[in-house]
């Protein structure tokens, strides 16, 4: 079927995070989508509804098919039954990882930027962070190698913790990038834990590569976190995926989580998460042809109108990271002059101290309520451009 995701869904006074507002701000941040989820996870959600009990569900053997099959035949990583554990999402996998891997007082590296929950958590849970901050290069970011593996050592760090595609930057790291980083972790012991969320989100011309398909003889100390509810718009419904080659580790993740009751996920998860990769697809196709004609745009509307943004274009994902730094001099006050425009973007600060004056924005909404949002960060910051 062919989908409209120009439609405006009005997701006000529904208790939606993004569109939390008693006026008429146009949202550009947190990362959901404005669509429809695709109508296959709507009719089979309505199906569960109209069943009539929703008592308690485990995974069937369809749903471990639906995984393994998305998974190898997109990514060639080749997946058991064993090799799957559910969590609840993403970030309290990030949380979990902190002991399976580490004890308190550890140290626990990540990069800068990052998803802002990749600090928090190694923080919340007692653990030393460490960043490495990402060497940008014509509008690109790279893993500063040399800086990671001396940090290694100073810190000795135990755990990196890996955004692959990146987020906030959309990069999606390369086979060599990847191959190195892993050498200097196996050279120093180091666990990686990979978030590809992302990862089914990425765009033309680019080639996401798991990391557990370059990890053979590593496999003890790599794994990976994904989920369906970014690449389908299906957030609230909650549920997420942890990917384990070897027995004794996925072992020990089970045990960690059994302490917390964290292994288990509702049935509207297990329902949506099968249908999606049975029958996701089609819907998945449009959007992100959808998303990357809104990128286009996006990045021609900067171009044109606020030419001193420095966009950096995204290789996965609908988030565009971008370079406010010639408009504004302190963090929050460019917060606030958007936010006065009626405009939300993401604040970059919050990303990390390379985040610095910079902005990501969130473009996965129908094409005018992206225009509108444009057009108001164009009238809030065409006169502040600093003479620097």
């Amino acid at each position: 079927m062919q989908y409209n995701f120009d439609e405006i869904i009005d997701r006000r006074d529904t208790g939606s995070l993004k569109w939390h507002y008693t006026n008429d701000t146009i949202p550009l941040w947190v990362a959901d989508m404005d669509f429809k989820a695709a109508q296959p996870i709507l009719d089979a959600v309505e199906q569960v509804v109209q069943h009539g009990i929703l008592g308690y569900t485990k995974p069937t053997d369809s749903l471990y098919e639906s995984i393994i099959q998305w998974h190898g035949s997109r990514y060639n990583l080749q997946l058991t039954e064993q090799n799957i554990l559910f969590s609840p999402g993403v970030v309290p996998s990030l949380a979990l990882m902190m002991n399976v891997f580490t004890e308190v007082g550890e140290a626990v590296l990540v990069n800068d930027p990052i998803y802002t929950p990749f600090m928090s958590k190694v923080e919340q849970n007692g653990r030393k962070l460490v960043l490495s901050a990402l060497k940008e290069v014509e509008g690109k970011y790279h893993l500063d190698l040399t800086d990671i593996e001396a940090k290694i050592i100073e810190h000795d760090v135990k755990l990196y913790l890996l955004c692959n595609p990146h987020n906030p930057g959309g990069r999606v790291w390369k086979t060599d990038e990847l191959e190195a980083l892993l050498s200097i972790c196996k050279k120093h012991n180091v666990a990686i834990v990979s978030d590809e969320i992302h990862q089914d989100l990425t765009l033309t011309g680019h080639t996401f590569i798991p990391f557990l398909t370059l990890a053979k003889g590593y496999e003890h100390n790599v794994i990976s976190l994904t989920s369906m509810t970014k690449t389908f718009n299906i957030a609230g419904i909650k549920g997420s995926m942890i990917f384990a080659i070897d027995g004794t580790l996925v072992k020990k993740i089970s045990q960690q989580q059994n302490l917390n009751d964290e292994y288990e996920l509702n049935l509207f998860a297990y329902t949506a998460m099968r249908v999606a990769y049975e029958h996701g697809d089609e819907w998945l196709a449009q959007v992100l042809a959808y998303i990357e004609a809104n990128i286009d745009l996006t990045v021609q509307f900067l171009e044109e109108n606020l030419p001193k943004i420095k966009v950096m274009r995204p290789e996965a994902s609908y988030l565009i990271w971008v370079d406010c730094s010639a408009y504004a001099e302190d963090d929050q006050a460019l917060y606030d002059t958007l936010r006065a425009a009626k405009v939300e973007l993401s604040a970059g600060f919050k990303y990390g101290g390379e985040g610095h004056l910079k902005m990501r924005i969130n473009v996965a909404c129908p094409r005018a309520l992206l225009l509108e949002g444009l057009n108001r960060m164009h009238a809030a910051l065409s006169d502040t451009a600093t003479s620097s």
